[in-house]
């Protein structure tokens, strides 16, 4: 009897402490939740701040504060291939992220095709000086690689690009 009621007993003793563990350690709630703080939202028609109701009027309720940068990630992964003595010896797989001045999203997003060809410029030309051979993560590598993308995203955008991120980078040898 003993035998049978033990894994049961297990089971619940271990779903007991996940949904402990889990409630303990989920994320503290925002501070505009309004649900958490235990008060209601005010009435579509209520005396509610109006800066915010101006805001959600006019679409704009969800954009950072003034000054605050806007973070675009670029749609699709960068496949970029490394060529060594006239053959594919490896392939590299970035995506990528533009830090913008507040607003300036959707310029972004319009000049996305003419974006994703300078930064594979950028890329290819990085791959054919051997960038990407050997320590390719390289801090000293990084930078430059972070350069010369803002470099040519500042072509395309001008001044509203404020830096590039490497979100994630891959090396793939064949």
């Amino acid at each position: 009897m003993l035998r049978k009621l033990l894994p049961v007993l297990l089971a619940v003793v271990g779903l007991g402490g996940g949904v402990g563990a889990g409630l303990f350690l989920r994320p503290a709630p925002e501070a505009g939740d309004h649900a958490a703080e235990g008060s209601e939202p005010a009435p579509a028609g209520g005396h509610g701040d109006t800066a915010t109701e101006d805001a959600e009027a006019s679409g704009h309720a969800d954009e950072p504060e003034d000054g605050a940068p806007e973070y675009v990630k670029m749609n699709n992964q960068f496949v970029v291939p490394v060529v060594e003595g006239g053959r594919v010896a490896a392939m590299v797989v970035l995506s990528l992220s533009l830090e913008v001045d507040a607003g300036n999203t959707e310029a972004v997003y319009q000049r996305e095709p003419k974006l994703r060809d300078v930064f594979l410029q950028a890329l290819f030309d990085h791959a054919n000086t051997g960038g990407f051979s050997g320590s390719f993560t390289d801090g000293s590598n990084l930078i430059t690689l972070r350069t010369s993308l803002k470099e040519a995203a500042a072509l395309v955008l001008g001044t509203v690009v404020k830096d590039v991120l490497i979100t994630d980078i891959a090396r793939q040898d064949s």
